[in-house]
């Protein structure tokens, strides 16, 4: 059986004092792999080793970042069936999601290397004259990053490889559910030819970990994907130590179909964007809300579309759901269920499970009152809700904590632009999917959904400190004393 080990400063290395976990595939419960655990003292050598690497990889030039970053993006793409499995036996991931996750993973690192020449600073006119003023952008020095297990890959690479590009060093922690998703990525990039010292992960524990990232001085940011409860905790943690922090939490997006649209292709946005990858997705659209003119019949035709969505295996390429990552978040989403039905709700399909697997359920006729309206399932778990009108689909789609994707169903362009604007969400998508994501553009969300932004120069932006800098000639200025 195969054995994993931390990843610092280009060498694997076992862990000291040497506590070693199994990794276990949630459809199968069996162990596939065993992982070393980074101990307090791997952490220290992980970010002391990052702080000794930064200061000369911050002075590398932009050619010799952008060809590590490519050469790593195709070694990744070589290895695509040996990573689809680990994705598949590690997180869960089926098929089509796994070959999804691996094709944006390489296409992150490919804008990431162009980001390498992108670093821009800007020129200004100046009040004084004979002065010539400008700003440049200067890597933080070392950034943590921590990833969760629902989209290991992208969620780790987002974070390291813009980093990397913008001239910084890296620490990962990968989520303690897919340790390997993230060390999988020391190897690529060591044989890439990235320095050693550049990248290091850390699978670890919370207790060895604890506020290391937030207090430890030499860490100039932090970036996290994770919980909001989680996402508070660390990011005003950072803020008493006055260290930047990105984070980009939870959400409880809300699929939107007016009256107008095609109920057919509407049934099949919905299903898309709550199902994928078991619902365990930040993006995923839990709230369905329905104008009622079509609500009978969208209910009607979204519950016969879900009892035909395949649960199994995930190595099979025709399973759609495949398990949870823990069975507990199976006795979660009962209880979210239950809730519903006994204020009021209608339960259409599904709340049953078995081991981690648990059946794509809806529950119609949701209302504001219901747990589920407001609390993110994390798991494949539709609510619909009847909509008045376009006020009340406003008011229905504004009344949660949360605001990171959304999805508008319509042929109405009017109504359509209105509900972009007054929909509070930091994504909006028109006739598409909550769940939608490219290398380059700005993802994040609003309210508790996170703050900062992911992707292309909007991270190189958050991943840099920016510096005003004057030039004059010598005597060039008559001071008053």
């Amino acid at each position: 059986m195969k054995e994993y080990m931390p990843f610092i400063n280009g060498q694997n290395k076992p862990s000291h004092p040497g506590k070693v976990i199994d990794d276990v595939n949630p459809a199968t419960g069996e162990v596939f792999a065993k992982v070393h655990l980074a101990s307090a003292e791997d952490i220290e050598e992980a970010i002391s080793t990052a702080y000794a690497a930064s200061k000369l990889w911050a002075k590398t030039t932009p050619r010799e970042k952008e060809a590590v970053l490519l050469k790593a993006a195709d070694i990744f793409e070589s290895r695509t069936d040996e990573i689809r499995t680990i994705l598949m036996r590690e997180s869960g991931s089926v098929y089509a999601k796994a070959m999804f996750e691996i094709g944006l993973v390489a296409d992150i690192l490919r804008v990431a290397a162009g980001e390498a020449r992108r670093v821009f600073g800007q020129t200004f006119t100046s009040n004084d004259p004979g002065v010539l003023s400008y700003s440049t952008r200067r890597p933080l020095g070392v950034i943590a990053g921590i990833s969760p297990f629902n989209a290991p890959m992208i969620l780790s690479t987002k974070k390291f490889a813009m980093a990397i590009a913008a001239g910084n060093a890296f620490v990962l922690k990968p989520s303690s559910h897919t340790p390997i998703c993230g060390l999988i990525f020391g190897e690529i990039f060591k044989e890439a030819g990235l320095p050693d010292g550049v990248l290091n992960i850390i699978p670890c524990s919370s207790g060895d970990l604890g506020e290391t990232f937030q207090t430890d001085p030499r860490i100039a940011m932090i970036t996290l994907t994770g919980s909001t409860r989680v996402g508070k905790l660390v990011a005003a943690s950072a803020a008493m130590h006055l260290k930047k922090c990105t984070v980009e939490l939870g959400g409880k997006s809300p699929t939107i179909v007016l009256g107008d649209a095609d109920v057919d292709y509407a049934v099949d946005t919905a299903t898309f964007s709550i199902f994928l990858h078991q619902g365990q997705i930040c993006m995923a659209g839990s709230r369905i809300i329905v104008e009622e003119n079509i609500y009978d019949e969208f209910c009607e035709k979204f519950a016969a579309k879900v009892k035909t969505l395949k649960v199994g295996n995930p190595e099979d390429p025709s399973t759609i759901i495949g398990p949870l990552i823990e069975e507990a978040q199976c006795r979660f989403i009962d209880g979210l269920i239950d809730d519903a039905v006994a204020k009021g709700a209608t339960l259409l399909s599904g709340r049953e499970h078995e081991g981690c697997f648990y059946k794509p359920t809806v529950v119609s006729n949701v209302t504001e009152e219901m747990v589920i309206f407001h609390e993110e399932a994390f798991g494949p778990a539709a609510a619909i809700i009847k909509a008045r009108d376009l006020d009340h689909v406003i008011e229905l789609a504004n009344n949660s904590n949360y605001g990171l994707s959304s999805s508008i169903i319509t042929d109405n362009l009017s109504a359509a632009l209105r509900l972009s604007e007054e929909i509070e969400s930091g994504m909006v998508h028109i006739n598409g999917p909550t769940i939608q994501d490219e290398a380059h553009i700005p993802f994040g969300g609003v309210k508790e959904s996170g703050m900062g932004r992911e992707g292309g120069h909007f991270a190189i932006e958050e991943m840099t400190e920016l510096k005003w800098v004057t030039v004059e000639a010598a005597g060039n200025r008559h001071y008053p004393f």
